[in-house]
């Protein structure tokens, strides 16, 4: 079947500029005339043309309202830019961590490689006609462009004048897998419909041990629930959890995948994975039956994780760091060693304690997982993580949320290999927790998020807390008029970031104030919404007292929300007398 290109003139539209984490915006802004088109030929802009030009490319997704439409425009894109085939997922489903799989991993039937990938999401954010979408380009490591090319990306959707389209290419079938092929002006082109399950299974099978994972879920002592949220990790759920471990199809909640997710909010926390919550016993009401011992969600496109134990919640900031804790003895890849490890600025610094401990490598880095991918891709850290939910490792380029989960399932298993079989009690996650707290120390710690604030008064409570570090002592001053239990700060800074593998410089990652026993606050206005601003406090404290690692979060780190809240004068920037979320 041929085709012919044909050239649209479009003119520039104001507001593309793409973060760490894609070009986000509401359903009906990508719907405005030439706007995703826009982007995407802004995109292939700033490639090098051996990187569009007989490329072969991953366009997919989390499934989202506007995901099948955005699939054909693109394709119809790559044909008119003389890319030479593009790879999809069965019903334009893949999940963020599923096509950097794809791209690092899979050959097609003539030796073919992915140079890279348009993943259309906007992650945790929620979905349908009236909701959010987005996009973003990853590169031929499988992670997310680098600023030097978002930035030219932005640059030409400033400038943009035209784009080549192929428009009289029938739509592909999206549900069907097969190669359909076209004959285009620069030859042939195909578009290949696969099921990514395939080639990420087989990832997960490499790296860890799937037959012990498999004993424990065959105990009748273990339970276990996984929430998909209705989001892209419902795709692999059945196939991981029921197909290949034996979990029972009960274990699986909202694993449909849907393009309004359900109508709820993909975001796997304590706010939104209300179900799971509920079954895991930590709902406002108890519904009298015994929750599982292990339960996990996911967000939309099945980067992030939320891990929980009966009736115990798992900070994303201690799980990394046990994870990193227990690598070595429980996940077989990991069994030569770890290179290092990383952690993003605002998280907490468990992993910190866990890596002197080790005698490991170990680095702070800016929010955006880009950091981490450089450090990889030099062969510096093998896991890394997120206080947002995210963990992973080098076996990718982006968090992985599934991954994640089975990286706990390993953990206990080796925890219980002695237990499974027998009256003996299992080990639970909140032993495993407790026991890494009772040798590494507490770090106590929590997250307030302030989404959709006006974007004018987030920045003036951002500017005022710049200003107020020009005097530590001033700033004791205010602190010890607030509470006088609470340690002095000790310094306070804008963290500024120079990556060792290229030497780039990033600064303006967040307002940090570190106190003398090891607390800190940190402010930092997130890129991730659609609309506004959203500001996120972070709240810390470390105990290493092992009389007082006990305490409810909240009423322990009280004294520092105290001092956080009236230090930057949030309610009188904001408006705002509670945060729209508490993790």
């Amino acid at each position: 079947m041929a085709f012919k290109v044909t050239l649209v003139s479009t003119s520039p539209i104001d507001g593309q500029k793409p973060g760490t984490s894609g070009l986000r915006k509401k359903v009906k802004v990508f719907k405005q005339p030439n706007y995703l088109e826009n982007f995407v030929q802004a995109t292939f802009n700033a490639l090098t043309p051996e990187k569009v030009k007989g490329a072969t490319l991953v366009v997919s997704g989390d499934g989202r309202y506007y995901s099948k439409d955005a699939v054909q425009i693109i394709i119809k894109m790559a044909a008119a830019n003389g890319v030479r085939r593009v790879w999809v997922g069965k019903n334009t489903l893949m999940s963020t961590p599923a096509v950097s799989a794809v791209i690092r991993e899979r050959s097609g039937a003539d030796g073919s490689k992915a140079t890279g990938a348009f993943i259309l999401t906007a992650s945790h954010n929620p979905g349908g006609p009236t909701e959010d979408f987005g996009i973003k380009y990853n590169m031929e490591n499988g992670g997310p462009a680098p600023e030097s090319i978002t930035d030219k990306i932005y640059e030409n959707t400033k400038t943009i004048k035209e784009y080549p389209i192929a428009e009289d290419l029938p739509n592909v079938d999206i549900s069907a897998i097969g190669v359909t092929s076209f004959e285009g002006p620069e030859g042939k082109f195909d578009v290949e419909v696969f099921d990514s399950a395939d080639d990420y299974v087989k990832l997960m099978k490499s790296i860890f041990d799937f037959e012990s994972i498999r004993k424990l879920l065959s105990s009748p002592k273990f339970t276990f629930c996984y929430d998909a949220l209705h989001g892209v990790a419902g795709a692999y759920a059945h196939r991981i959890f029921v197909e290949e471990l034996g979990a029972q199809e009960s274990a699986l909640l909202n694993c449909v995948p849907k393009e309004d997710f359900g109508g709820g909010h993909p975001d796997p926390n304590l706010t939104y994975a209300k179900e799971l919550v509920a079954r895991m016993g930590l709902g406002k009401s108890d519904t009298g039956d015994e929750p599982p011992e292990f339960g996990a969600a996911a967000d939309g496109d099945a980067d992030r994780n939320m891990i929980l134990g009966k009736r115990f919640f798992v900070t994303p900031s201690d799980s990394v760091a046990i994870i990193a804790a227990n690598a070595i003895e429980a996940i077989p890849y990991f069994s030569s060693g770890l290179k290092g490890v990383a952690r993003s600025m605002p998280t907490s610094a468990a992993l910190d304690v866990v890596a002197k401990s080790l005698n490991l490598k170990f680095f702070e880095v800016p929010t955006g997982w880009k950091f981490f991918g450089n450090l990889m891709d030099a062969g510096m850290c093998s896991v890394c993580g997120e206080e947002s939910f995210g963990t992973g490792s080098d076996h990718i380029r982006e968090k992985d949320g599934i991954w994640a989960v089975l990286a706990w399932m390993s953990i206990l298993a080796h925890k219980n290999k002695e237990t499974i079989d027998g009256d003996t009690k299992l080990v639970t996650v909140e032993d495993i927790v407790r026991q890494h707290w009772a040798t590494y120390g507490r770090h106590y710690y929590t997250r307030y998020d302030y989404e959709n604030v006006d974007a004018g008064k987030a920045k003036e409570l951002m500017e005022h807390l710049v200003k107020l570090q020009s005097s530590i002592p001033e700033v004791n001053k205010i602190v010890k008029g607030i509470r006088s239990d609470v340690a002095n700060v000790s310094s306070a800074d804008e963290f500024e970031y120079k990556d060792p593998v290229d030497g780039s410089i990033s600064k303006h990652q967040g307002i940090r104030y570190l106190f003398e026993d090891g607390s800190r606050l940190v402010f930092r206005l997130s890129g991730t919404g659609s609309e506004g601003a959203t500001i996120r406090l972070y709240i810390e404290q470390y105990e290493k007292d092992a009389s007082k690692i006990g305490r409810e979060s909240q009423e322990a780190l009280s004294p520092l929300v105290d001092i956080a809240l009236k230090l930057s004068k949030m309610e009188e920037f904001t408006g705002r007398s509670a945060p729209t979320v508490i993790t």
